[in-house]
């Protein structure tokens, strides 16, 4: 099936994301607040990661396996990445919009980070890990790569207490549609 990519990154750029129901019917969702992981010093993470980061148990990889990680994200009791949407995802990521950030421990995929790119935003779709740790080492490196490639920001879109424990923040969606503006009007490369 053919995907109308244009379509879907200015859904994206709106502030809208994709989301499958229970029944996986496909629909644009809002939120009235926003999670964002902090790009700054408010980011954090427990000492004992970063004794697991030092010993460099994982190497990091970008679209290494994206097939692997959307199907990681997928895999869980209740999902909201339907079949659809996995295959939108392919299509994003065919047309540059859509990464997979990876680690990995020797040959194994450990875990993994699904995001569309779009200017100076991260939009974090979902994450998975396969090895213990794996999940949380692959949040910290993405930090320093978008802080490396001065992103404006990192959407996690809704938050849990694993995005509470990384410092994660609430803005309200006026907010968020003024950094999101912002954010596309940045050129950055997240490669």
């Amino acid at each position: 099936m053919q995907y109308d990519v244009a379509a879907i990154i200015q859904g994206y750029s709106q502030g809208y994301f994709l989301m499958a129901d229970e029944n996986n019917n496909l629909g644009w969702y809002g939120s009235r607040n926003r999670t964002l992981i902090p790009l700054d010093d408010r980011f954090r993470f427990p000492k004992s990661l970063r004794r697991v980061i030092n010993q460099e148990r994982f190497s990091v990889a970008i679209n290494r396996d994206f097939e692997a990680v959307v199907n990681g994200c997928a895999d869980r009791e209740s999902t909201w990445i339907s079949e659809e949407l996995k295959d939108i995802y392919y299509a994003l990521w065919e047309s540059g919009w859509a990464y997979s950030f990876e680690t990995w421990q020797g040959d194994k995929l450990a875990g993994g980070i699904l995001g569309i790119v779009i200017g100076g935003a991260f939009i974090g779709e979902s994450m998975f890990f396969r090895i213990p740790e794996g999940s949380k080492v692959a949040m910290v490196k993405l930090v320093e790569r978008l802080r490396e490639k001065q992103f404006l920001f990192f959407d996690a879109q809704m938050m849990n207490p694993h995005l509470e424990r990384f410092g994660a923040i609430s803005i309200d969606d006026d907010e968020y549609q003024v950094l999101l503006e912002k954010a596309l009007q940045s050129n950055c490369d997240f490669m």
